[in-house]
């Protein structure tokens, strides 16, 4: 049997969405959680909500683009806890827009929270998870690193790379201990909606067309921890990523259509602008 209890787990991007959700969960199966958020104010304020002893969470306000930010952030729970068995490099942001709708500066930004931020995470507990000989990290992708996503080509490049990243760094760990897991949530209730920049399309509008209710956040983070207990390599949250997953490598054609038309519900919802 899989045991959380006073297992030590750093969640990035904890203060809200799947990342609040994960450590909800983590606290009610036993773990102990250092909560790492960009924002002081909000990793405080989920402190409050949780009403948790210190014995149990602890929060250290962490940029996850900034790598010495990440480390000195680590080192802070090695020297509270003394170790660490579970990264979930949760942190990310989205865009979406037409490519030609993009800026550079919009790719430097989704790359540097969603593939350098789980690079400097790994970067950083990797050498104590190889010390103590076990550990597990687990990135959170997307439904959008598992097939082609239009009109959001920045974001799915980054979870792609999540994906490459996570399953090959799999293989290469196993022999020392160290366990590796991706995650692909799909379409979960949390504020990466809300809060994904959105270049000429009307993003209150695409969200209102999604024709199925999104998994709450406390669901998903159950789900992921089911999955990483059993050692998954990849896990699909929502049933649809896991149909799109299957549908894609199955028959890449087919998915073509699939792709068509999220192509064309995008271009129905566009405002005409880029910035």
């Amino acid at each position: 049997m899989h045991s959380w209890t006073d297992k030590i787990a750093v969640v990035t991007g904890g203060a809200s969405g799947i990342g609040l959700g994960l450590v909800r969960a983590l606290d009610a199966a036993g773990a102990r959680v250092a909560l790492l958020d960009r924002s002081p104010e909000q990793a405080e304020a989920a402190l409050v909500q949780l009403g948790l002893p210190a014995s149990r969470i602890r929060s250290w306000a962490t940029d996850v683009a900034d790598a010495v930010a990440v480390e000195a952030a680590v080192a802070a729970v090695l020297e509270h806890w003394g170790r660490i068995d579970y990264l979930f490099n949760n942190a990310g942001i989205g865009l979406a827009g037409e490519w030609r709708h993009t800026s550079l500066d919009d790719w430097k930004r989704v790359l540097d929270v969603n593939l350098w931020g789980v690079i400097h995470g790994i970067r950083a507990v990797y050498p104590q998870m190889i010390t103590q000989g076990q550990g597990h990290i687990v990135n959170i992708a997307s439904g959008a690193g598992l097939g082609p996503r239009p009109f959001m080509v920045a974001y799915a490049t980054s979870k792609h790379a999540v994906m490459g990243l996570s399953t090959s760094l799999r293989a290469e760990a196993a022999p020392l201990g160290i366990r590796v897991s991706v995650v692909c949530p799909g379409h979960i209730a949390s504020n990466m909606m809300s809060t994904t920049t959105y270049r000429g399309l009307d993003g209150e509008g695409l969200r209102k067309a999604i024709p199925f209710r999104p998994m709450s956040a406390e669901e998903c983070a159950r789900r992921i921890l089911r999955g990483v207990a059993r050692n998954r390599a990849i896990i699909p949250v929502q049933w649809i990523a896991s149909v799109e997953w299957r549908l894609y490598r199955l028959s890449p054609a087919l998915y073509g259509w699939i792709t068509a038309f999220r192509s064309g519900k995008f271009r129905a919802h566009q405002t005409g602008g880029g910035h």
